[in-house]
């Protein structure tokens, strides 16, 4: 149990952090969640690029939707207990929302752990999810370069009986356009009808066009 509290102690809400900043974070996100949505505006930073991966039917997959859709994106692994149980079961509920507003959108998940995320087997766990749910993987140079696209750290921080390795990783959903352009970041702390209105007004404005 010892070996355990380093993650307890970043644990909140249902949600496991890898660190007592990005807990920080988490709990301010949170304290803003209700406040009134303001006009979109273009991300201050630079997120995303051009990339190449797999997905879980074996088809190569870029940043781009290959129907169309804009995505919501997020860098997790099937199998894990923690912030992945929270924001992808959102992603598949704000998936369906949105298209009671007109929005297709795309579940995508870019896996931390392609160890055990490989094509043969990270289809049926997302499909759980949703059917549309999208499963990325990669050589390891081909992941590395998604992660620094997207400044997404990951650390293995312990075993755990049941799901084996568990990894510290970012936490926030990436909202991007039908040609993989960042609009902005969701955080699953949010909820679904918080994220649903951000979404809409990102995809109804002159932004995402």
């Amino acid at each position: 149990m010892a070996s355990l509290l380093p993650v307890l102690a970043h644990a909140h809400d249902g949600v496991t952090h890898g660190s007592d900043a990005e807990a920080a974070a988490h709990q301010a996100e949170a304290a803003v969640a209700n406040l009134p949505l303001g006009a979109p505006t273009e991300l201050p930073f630079d997120l995303g690029g051009q990339f190449e991966l797999v997905d879980h039917t074996g088809s190569a997959r870029s940043e781009a939707d290959p129907d169309g859709h804009s995505q919501l994106l997020f860098f997790g692994y099937a199998n894990c207990p923690s912030i992945c149980a929270v924001a992808m079961p959102m992603m598949a509920e704000l998936t369906d929302a949105l298209l009671t507003d007109g929005f297709k959108v795309r579940p995508v998940m870019v896996t931390i752990d392609p160890e055990r995320d490989t094509v043969v087997n990270m289809g049926p766990e997302l499909e759980k999810l949703h059917e549309d749910f999208v499963g990325l993987t990669g050589s390891d140079d081909q992941l590395a370069h998604v992660y620094d696209l997207f400044q997404i750290s990951r650390e293995k921080v312990f075993d755990d009986p049941e799901y084996g390795a568990v990894y510290a990783h970012g936490s926030h959903i990436y909202l991007l356009d039908d040609q993989g352009k960042v609009l902005t970041l969701i955080p699953p702390i949010l909820g679904v009808e918080r994220a649903q209105k951000i979404v809409a007004n990102y995809l109804d404005s002159d932004i995402a066009q």
